[in-house]
Order: C-alpha cells, then sequence, then structure tokens
C-alpha cells in the first residue's frame, strides 16, 4: 500500500492531506494567523522583578508584558501522578534574558501569563527539559502497565530533566517511546539554537503550528512519500524531518511543478466531494449524508449496483463496503454527536453481524473515541463520535445566505479552487488568465489581497484578469487562459498587481 502525505499552504491557510493508493484518509486545515499563543515559547527580557507579588514581568514582544509568577509550577504536571517535582530555575534580575512558555493568552487588559518551567508534548510523552520528574497519566488504571511504562520511560531520563507519560503511551511499542524521547529532545535543542540567534520578543518554537503537530503524532517511517507545495513549507517540514530519527528526510519531496499539488494528484476532486450530501461507492452504490440539529443520518443505496448473484449478496456486499466508506467520511468531515446509518434490509443474521463487526473495525483506527451500538431489526446502526477541534467541513462550507439550514461552498474554497485552475491554464503554456467571477467575491479577493504571494512570485511573468459579474452567485466562475497580444475585455475587468 502506497502511503503518501501531502503539506501546502495558500490563501492564508495551511493544508495537510494522507492518502492511501490515492485515496484521501485524513486531512487537516489550520488558518496560518488563527488561534492564540498557548503553548509557544518566547524569548522574553525581564523588565522588572515584584518581590512583594513573588512574580516577575517579562517583555516577549506582545502587546503587553508577561506575567511570570515565581512560586509555582507548571499546571501540567498536577494533571498527572508523580513524585516531587524538582525544578531547576536561578533567581531572575532585570533586564535578563530567558526562554519561557505562555501557559494562560492574554485576555482583556491582562497579559499573558508565562512559566520557565517548558514543556514539549508528544504523543506518547511531554518532555520537561529542566524539571525532574517523572509522572503518568492518571487515565491509566493498569497498575503493572504503569509500573512497566515507567520503568522504561526512567531509563530516558539524563541529568535534571524528566518526562510525563499520556494515555496514548499504552499503546506504543519500547522502541517508538524511545524515538519519540529522543525527537522531544532535539526539538528542544533546535528552539535553543532558534532562541540564540533570535531578538528579544521571537517566537523560537510554535505548540500549534499545523505541519509540527502532523509530524509529532502522525509520521514515521512507514510513510512512503512527503509532497509539499510551498517552499518555506518545504524547508520548515525538512528541518523537522531532521530531528526525527525514524523518518528519512529523502522522502519529503517539494512540487516544482506549475499544477497545484492537490490537482496534480487527483485529491482536489476529493475534497470538493466532501461538500456534497451525496457520496459515491466504488461499486455505483452510493450514500446520501443529512446532517440535522439532533443527528447526521447516513442512508445506504445500491444505486446502479446489480451485484453478480442473488438480491440478498447483491445488498449484503454492499453494506460492507458502505461500512468501511462510512467510517472514512465521519473521519474527513469529522462528523460528531449521534450517527444513524440505514443500512438496506437483510434477512441473514449473520450478514447483519458481519456488517455491524465490519463497521466498528474501520471505525477501530479513528482517533476520535467511537461506540457502535447493535444494529436493530430495521437494520439501522447507530453509533457515537467525539468531534475534534479540525473541522473540515466548516473550511470547505458555510452557511447559506439566502435560505435557512442549507450550506454553499466558502469562500476561501472558492478562492483555492479559482488559484488551482488559474495554475492549470498555466501550465497549460498560457502567459494569461481570465477569471470570471462573483462581484462580492472579486472585493473579497482584492481586499484581502489573497493571491499577493503568487503574483510576487509563481505568477511574476504572467498576467491574471478578473471580470466581475453582479448576477453569478459565489460559486459559480470561469478561467480561461489566452496568449493574445491585446485582450478585449469589459470596462469594469480588473488586472490583479
Amino acid at each position: 500500500m502506497k502511503k503518501e502525505w501531502f503539506f501546502d499552504r495558500f490563501c492564508g491557510e495551511q493544508i495537510v492531506a494522507y492518502a492511501e493508493d490515492g485515496i484521501l484518509k485524513d486531512a487537516a486545515v489550520e488558518n496560518e494567523t488563527a488561534g492564540d499563543d498557548l503553548g509557544n515559547i518566547y524569548k522574553g527580557k525581564v523588565k522588572n522583578v515584584v518581590d512583594g507579588m513573588q512574580a516577575a514581568f517579562v517583555d516577549c514582544g506582545m502587546e503587553r508584558n508577561c506575567y511570570l509568577p515565581m512560586d509555582e509550577r507548571a499546571a501540567v504536571i498536577s494533571s498527572y501522578d508523580g513524585g516531587e517535582a524538582a525544578l531547576r530555575e536561578s533567581p531572575l534580575q532585570e533586564g535578563d534574558e530567558i526562554l519561557v512558555q505562555v501557559v494562560k493568552p492574554a485576555r482583556g487588559n491582562k497579559g499573558a501569563k508565562v512559566t520557565r518551567d517548558l514543556s514539549f508534548v508528544g504523543k506518547s510523552l511531554i518532555y520537561l527539559p529542566n524539571n525532574k520528574f517523572l509522572g503518568i497519566s492518571r487515565k491509566l488504571p493498569d497498575g503493572e502497565l504503569r509500573e512497566a511504562l515507567l520503568k522504561e520511560v526512567g531509563k530516558f531520563i539524563e541529568g535534571d530533566e524528566g518526562y510525563i507519560i499520556r494515555t496514548a503511551a499504552k499503546d506504543a511499542a519500547k522502541r517508538r517511546l524511545k524515538t519519540e524521547a529522543e525527537y522531544l529532545k532535539r526539538i528542544y535543542r533546535l528552539t535553543l539554537e532558534t532562541a540564540a540567534s533570535s531578538p528579544v520578543g521571537a517566537c523560537v518554537y510554535r505548540e500549534y503550528d499545523l505541519p509540527l503537530k502532523i509530524m509529532r503524532d502522525s509520521l514515521g517511517g512507514e510513510v512512503n512519500r512527503i509532497y509539499v507545495g510551498d517552499e518555506e513549507l518545504y524547508k520548515r517540514v525538512l528541518r523537522l524531518a531532521k530531528i526525527r530519527p525514524d523518518l528519512d528526510e529523502k522522502k519529503i519531496e517539494l512540487n516544482t511543478g506549475e499544477r497545484q499539488l492537490f490537482t496534480k494528484f487527483g485529491l482536489w476532486e476529493q475534497f470538493y466531494g466532501l461538500t456534497a450530501p451525496r457520496a459515491e461507492l466504488e461499486n455505483g452504490a452510493y450514500l446520501v449524508i443529512e446532517r440535522t440539529e439532533a443527528m447526521t443520518v447516513i442512508d445506504v443505496n445500491t444505486g446502479r449496483f446489480t451485484g453478480r448473484d442473488d438480491l440478498e449478496t447483491t445488498v449484503f456486499e454492499t453494506n460492507l463496503l458502505a461500512a468501511r466508506e462510512i467510517a472514512r467520511l465521519v473521519r474527513l468531515r469529522n462528523i460528531g454527536g449521534i450517527i444513524a446509518v440505514d443500512f438496506i434490509d437483510m434477512q441473514n443474521e449473520e450478514h447483519r453481524a458481519a456488517v455491524e463487526e465490519e463497521l466498528q473495525n474501520a471505525l477501530s483506527t479513528d482517533k476520535s473515541k467511537t461506540r457502535v451500538y447493535p444494529m436493530s431489526d430495521l437494520c439501522v446502526t447507530l453509533f457515537t463520535r467525539k468531534r475534534t477541534h479540525n473541522d473540515l467541513l466548516a473550511f470547505l462550507l458555510k452557511p447559506c445566505p439566502h435560505c435557512k439550514g442549507g450550506y454553499v461552498l466558502s469562500d476561501t474554497f472558492m478562492e483555492m479552487q479559482i488559484r488551482s485552475a488559474i495554475m492549470d491554464r498555466f501550465a497549460e503554456g498560457y502567459g494569461a488568465a481570465v477569471v470570471e467571477l462573483n462581484r462580492g467575491l472579486l472585493r473579497k479577493i482584492l481586499h484581502d489581497g489573497v493571491f499577493t504571494q503568487e503574483l510576487k512570485g509563481r505568477w511574476k511573468e504572467k498576467r491574471v484578469y478578473c471580470v466581475p459579474h453582479s448576477t453569478w452567485d459565489e460559486e459559480r466562475f470561469t478561467v480561461r487562459g489566452d496568449n493574445s497580444r491585446i485582450l478585449t475585455l469589459p470596462d469594469d475587468a480588473q488586472m490583479l498587481y
């Protein structure tokens, strides 16, 4: 099986996708300017020490100085079982340059709360570079397992450092734990190197950066190839790969072609397919996915699939295929809460049990917690799924402004589709692209400078003209290529610079 990861950034978004044999299995999107500073590490300068408050105020380059308590440990330790923590700290004086980590973002008139007790979070471990503490998650009740994990991770401790064992460690092999420990140590050393050459106020480690999270939680030696569509992002991914023991940096490839990365590998149509309520199955059957206020309902239909044998076998084969596809789609679309699946009626009880088992097995690889309930006599199965923060549908869709309860493609997704179509025209050899689109969407593109990065870079020698239409809906656009020396366009056409 070919396992590939895809990283790209455009229109102010970072996008990561994972595919197996070309089929989209997982995806995540993050706005580059969204989120807060929680977990980030800054190079700060002590502005003043207030003995009466047992605190210091640190300039971290933010609007307000950060508040640094002198008499408390980081909250991360109190959430886990462990012995006494021995924190290695030196006295502070005004003018000292120190590394601090945000534990509470700035709110209102209050600056961010920070700590000198740095921590680096991995999938199974949390590394504490200056805190001699060995802790373990309270969610691991098995006494023998806890003892074995503490003994194993204790071998990794050198000097005054420490570790916290997270719940996910219960499924991690010893080699995986060691690899992760080495990776987190290298992240810390890289942070120190970055800080040494950075000015006061610089963010030297960003906790919630999407590529870092993926590299931390998901990648490993089993990946065949990693494709990156942006040069700046490529350098960051390569830098992270160099400090990861189990990931060969030779597997990382920068997409230097004219076509957009996801279009080139056939993933863009799969992204678009996630916006539709109907999902086709490979045998000609299909699913209909409808979101209601209380739950999500999925209906399985045979469609044009007629099977090879009797009706019961045809239905059984379709339901098995549907169970696997449902597990993939609820993960991709991040569907949470109660999900009702109306499978096609089966008379054979063994077939019902097999379909139920197939759904459970397919959902077992989901990182979100799921629970499948027994199938009813009507062949309806209920299951629950915990929703995660990454809501791909919220990125792809927005509420329809003209109807209640409906959805249309989001502005950002429309901008990405237009960008991809423009790149296709340039890849076909055209020197100019003429985009016809909704007038309101054009105003947004111009106001936000959506294509500024491309116009200064890969499109520097190209021309992009936009023709607005007041009567076109927001989802309608066309992009044509042109090599004419003189173009005849409407008076309200605009050239992007």
